[in-house]
């Protein structure tokens, strides 16, 4: 079993006018098969939380700890934490014109392993995934992004995720701007990976529409930077019917 545990961590964002704290001490564990969904209202800390464990340079960690099974996150560059097993799908995936998918993937999961995986068994199981998402095989001579779709752009995350198999899933706001359809598609997509593999998941949404199809086993609500409240699936039936507005008015 994997552990990633995030202790008392504080991250700042650089702006025009100086630093800005973003996150205000977060402590989260996460293991080996649990999905903890991170809920809260826009501007809360979650995609600055997601970034910071991905090791984007705009957030500046001030203070507090993240491990993988023991191993400083914070102290590995963004390639190593790839390799140590943390993937990130984004929010708003990014074009990288003149690379296809088919060899974005295969050299993203040849980087990881230190290996090039075995074409024959390579090419059947990014078919199986691509059919599986619903999209067409000609997506995987596409540049990667270039002309996407936001629901086309969102499956590739959970391809990503598919192939390259790691030890913990970050997935930032991957419902938002999807359809009922597109929705339900990608949310197969992340139980697959979940059924099929160890994966530790931390979902980021602001919305409960996504958890019908996903199940957490654990619900966090950030509010300004702080875990609010904890608890298990219930918590996100209670968000569905309240809102947030207990927490906002609770903090000012």
């Amino acid at each position: 079993m994997s552990t990633l545990k995030i202790t008392d961590l504080h991250v700042s964002v650089n702006t025009e006018t100086g630093p800005k704290p973003i996150l205000n001490g977060i402590n989260l564990e996460i293991n080996s098969n649990e999905t903890h969904a991170i809920m809260g209202p826009n501007g809360s800390g979650k995609s600055t939380l997601a970034y910071s464990l991905a090791g984007h340079p705009k957030y500046q960690v001030t203070s507090g700890s993240v491990t993988l099974d023991g191993e400083d996150v914070l102290e590995m560059s963004v390639d190593e934490r790839a390799k140590a097993g943390l993937f990130l799908a984004m929010q708003y995936p990014v074009e990288v014109p003149g690379v296809t998918v088919t060899n974005f993937l295969r050299s993203a999961k040849t980087a990881i392993d230190g290996e090039a995986p075995k074409l024959r068994n390579w090419t059947k199981d990014l078919k199986s995934a691509m059919e599986n998402l619903r999209v067409d095989p000609e997506f995987a001579s596409r540049n990667v992004n270039e002309g996407f779709s936001g629901g086309e752009k969102k499956r590739h995350e959970i391809l990503q995720m598919e192939m390259l198999k790691p030890k913990f899933s970050v997935l930032d706001e991957t419902d938002s701007g999807l359809d009922v359809d597109a929705l339900r598609i990608v949310s197969e997509g992340i139980n697959r990976v979940r059924e099929s593999t160890d994966v530790g998941v931390l979902l980021i949404t602001h919305y409960t529409r996504i958890l019908s199809y996903i199940k957490p086993d654990h619900v966090h609500v950030i509010i300004k930077g702080k875990v609010a409240e904890e608890g298990g699936p219930e918590l996100a039936e209670r968000l569905e019917n309240e809102g947030y507005d207990r927490f906002l008015q609770a903090s000012v």
